[in-house]
C-alpha cells in the first residue's frame, strides 16, 4: 500500500516500556481481575493487550496456555475466531478503493450457486442481513466439523438453501455470508485470502497472523471444554476449512492491538474505509442493526465503542476499541467456557479508562416535566410557573400561538422520550428529547435550572430526522 513505508517506519521505531503508562495500581488491578476470573471460570488461561493513548501499554499472557507450556507467552498465538470478520471486511474495502469491486454489487456477479445471488449485496454479507442461513449457530463442534470441508462445499450445503428473511429485511449472524465474502476477496484479487491479508494489512502493520488450522500443536496455546461443572478438558480441534474467512485467524493479544491502534489513528486503511466499517447498517425499513462492516457498533457506559468477539473449538476472544478514548482492550482465552474473556474485558475498562461523567440526576422529573409543557403548547395553555423568566419573555402570544397551531394537527404522539445523556452548559442542564409520529418526528432542545424538578430556561421544537 501507498503507506506501507511510512508504516513499516513507524513499526520499526523502538517502542517505549510496555508498563510505563500504567501505575503499579492500576497493573496491580489488572493482575487480580485476571487471576480472580480464571480461578473462578476455571478457564485454563489469558492473553491480554490494552492500548491507552493510542499505544499499547500492556501485553502480557495469564495462566496455563497448554499441557506442555511451562509459562504462558504473550506472545503466544489464540485463535480469535470471529473477531477476523473485520479483516475479511476490510479486504473488501481495499479492493473497491482498488475500483475491482463495490459494496453494493451482487454476490452472483462473483460467486454463483448462492441463493438469491442476484439480489444478496456484498454490504449485506457483511453487515449479516443477507438472509443466508448460519452454518454454524452452535456454540460446539458438530459431526461434520470432524471432516475437512472447503468455502466452496459450505456455500453448496447452506449457502444454497432457501434464504432465512429476504436480504435487507432482517439481521441475523451469518459465517456463511462470510465464506461467501472470502471467495469473492479470492476471486476479485486472484490471491488466497490469507495472502492478501498478508500483503496489504499485516506485514505492513508488523503483525504475525497465521491461519488458525495451523495453530495447532507445539507451540501454540491449547482449546479447552467444560461439561456443566465438570473438569475441564483437552478440546479437540475442528478439521481444516471449517472457519476460513468468518474466523479464520490466529495472532497473539498484542499484535491484534496493533491493529487497533491502527483503527484508532486511521492509519494503513483510508479514513473513509475505517468510517464504512463503522457506520451502522440499516434494514430495508431504515430500523438500526447494532452492525457496520465485521464489528459491532454502539454506545457502552456513554462511550462509543467498536467491538467484537470471537468463538473458535476451545477458544473464546474480545476485542473492544473506544475510539474517542484512543484506548482498546484485547483479551484472548483458551476456552469455549464461561465468559471469562468479556469479565476480563470490562474489568480492565474500569481502571484504564477515565470514570465516565457522574450522572446529572432528574431525568425521569424532566420527561415528565417536558412532556407536560409540551402537550400545553400543543393545547394552547402554559403554566408559566414551569419555566423561567428568560423562558416566559421567549413564549409571546404569538411564540404560543404558532406553537399551537402547527402542534395542534399532528395529533397525539406515538413516542416522546430523551435522547443522550444530560449535560451541563452555561449553568443550566441541556436535556434533548424526541417526539414521534408516525409520519414524522421532532426534536426538543431544552436547558433548565441544575436539581430535580426545576423550571425551563430553554423550550424549543423543531423537525428532525
Amino acid at each position: 500500500m501507498f503507506r506501507s513505508l511510512i508504516v513499516a517506519a513507524l513499526v520499526a521505531a523502538p517502542a517505549p516500556a510496555l508498563a510505563q503508562a500504567l501505575t503499579p495500581d492500576e497493573s496491580a488491578k489488572i493482575e487480580k481481575i485476571v487471576s480472580d476470573t480464571l480461578r473462578d471460570t476455571g478457564v485454563p488461561s489469558a492473553s491480554v493487550a490494552v492500548v491507552r493513548d493510542g499505544r499499547i501499554v500492556l501485553a502480557k499472557a495469564y495462566g496455563k496456555q497448554s499441557e506442555t507450556a511451562r509459562t504462558a507467552d504473550s506472545k503466544a498465538m489464540y485463535q480469535i475466531a470471529s473477531i477476523s470478520k473485520q479483516f475479511t471486511a476490510a479486504a473488501i474495502l481495499l479492493l473497491e478503493d482498488e475500483g475491482k469491486l463495490k459494496l453494493d454489487d451482487p454476490v452472483s456477479k462473483y460467486v454463483s450457486g448462492v441463493t438469491e445471488g442476484d439480489r444478496i449485496t456484498i454490504r449485506q454479507l457483511l453487515s449479516h442481513t443477507s438472509g443466508l442461513r448460519d452454518y454454524w449457530p452452535q456454540d460446539y463442534s458438530f459431526k461434520a466439523m470432524a471432516t475437512p470441508v472447503t468455502p466452496r462445499e459450505i456455500v453448496r450445503r447452506w449457502g444454497s438453501e432457501r434464504l432465512d428473511f429476504q436480504p435487507g429485511a432482517q439481521w441475523q449472524y451469518s459465517n456463511t455470508g462470510y465464506v461467501v465474502a472470502g471467495m469473492i476477496v479470492e476471486k476479485v484479487s486472484g490471491q488466497p485470502l490469507l495472502a492478501f491479508l498478508q500483503q496489504h494489512v499485516f506485514v505492513p502493520l508488523g503483525i504475525r497472523a497465521i491461519d488458525q488450522d495451523k495453530a495447532v500443536g507445539p507451540g501454540f496455546p491449547q482449546g479447552y471444554k467444560r461439561y456443566a461443572l465438570g473438569p475441564v478438558r483437552v478440546e479437540t480441534p475442528a478439521a481444516p476449512g471449517w472457519l476460513y474467512a468468518a474466523g479464520e485467524l490466529a495472532m497473539s493479544a498484542e499484535d491484534l492491538a496493533k491493529w487497533d491502534v491502527a483503527r484508532i489513528n486511521r492509519s494503513l486503511l483510508p479514513a473513509d474505509d475505517w468510517q464504512a466499517q463503522e457506520t451502522e447498517v440499516k434494514l430495508n425499513d431504515g430500523s438500526g442493526t447494532g452492525y457496520g462492516l465485521g464489528v459491532d457498533v454502539g454506545v457502552r457506559d456513554g462511550r462509543p465503542i467498536v467491538e467484537h468477539g470471537g468463538e473458535a473449538v476451545g477458544f473464546l476472544s474480545e476485542n473492544i476499541v473506544y475510539p474517542k478514548d484512543r484506548a482498546a482492550i484485547v483479551v484472548l482465552t483458551n476456552a469455549w467456557f464461561a465468559d471469562a474473556q468479556s469479565r476480563i474485558a470490562n474489568g480492565i475498562a474500569k481502571v484504564v479508562l477515565p470514570a465516565p461523567a457522574a450522572a446529572i440526576p432528574g431525568d425521569a422529573e424532566a420527561l415528565t416535566q417536558a412532556r407536560k409543557v409540551f402537550d400545553q403548547l400543543r393545547g394552547g395553555t402554559l403554566d408559566r410557573a414551569l419555566l423561567t423568566e428568560d423562558a416566559n419573555f421567549y413564549f409571546t402570544p404569538a411564540a404560543q400561538a404558532d406553537y399551537r397551531t402547527s402542534l395542534t394537527p399532528l395529533g397525539e404522539p406515538t413516542g416522546f422520550t430523551q435522547v443522550g445523556r444530560a449535560r451541563l452548559r452555561g449553568g443550566f442542564v441541556y436535556r434533548g428529547f424526541r417526539v414521534t409520529y408516525p409520519d414524522r418526528t421532532l426534536s426538543i432542545a431544552t436547558f433548565a435550572l441544575p436539581g430535580v424538578g426545576q423550571p425551563f430556561e430553554q423550550f424549543l421544537v423543531s423537525p428532525a430526522q
